[in-house]
């Protein structure tokens, strides 16, 4: 490896635009699966409320948080695509 590919690599950012993109995405769908999760308390202490246990906060909450860090997973292991005069041999 020559010194002039040495300091273009070195100057390359680890993410680019569309990663950040991605993860900013990712960060809302997280958001909104906690969103989700949020209610069903009791209007005093003495009460229950049975709503606490409800599908959406039991289930489909926690499967979009879920989601949502997946998604960041993708968004941080997904490479950039090269460009036609920038290809590796």
């Amino acid at each position: 490896m020559t010194k002039k590919k040495k300091s273009e690599s070195k100057n390359q950012l680890v993410f680019t635009k569309e990663n950040y993109k991605l993860l900013i995405i990712g960060a809302i769908i997280i958001v909104i699966g906690f969103l989700l999760m949020v209610g069903g308390k009791a209007e005093s202490p003495d009460q229950f409320n049975p709503e606490v246990f409800s599908f959406r906060r039991i289930t489909l909450a926690p499967i979009v948080v879920l989601l949502g860090f997946a998604f960041e997973i993708y968004a941080i292991m997904k490479k950039p695509k090269e460009s036609n005069g920038e290809q590796s041999s």
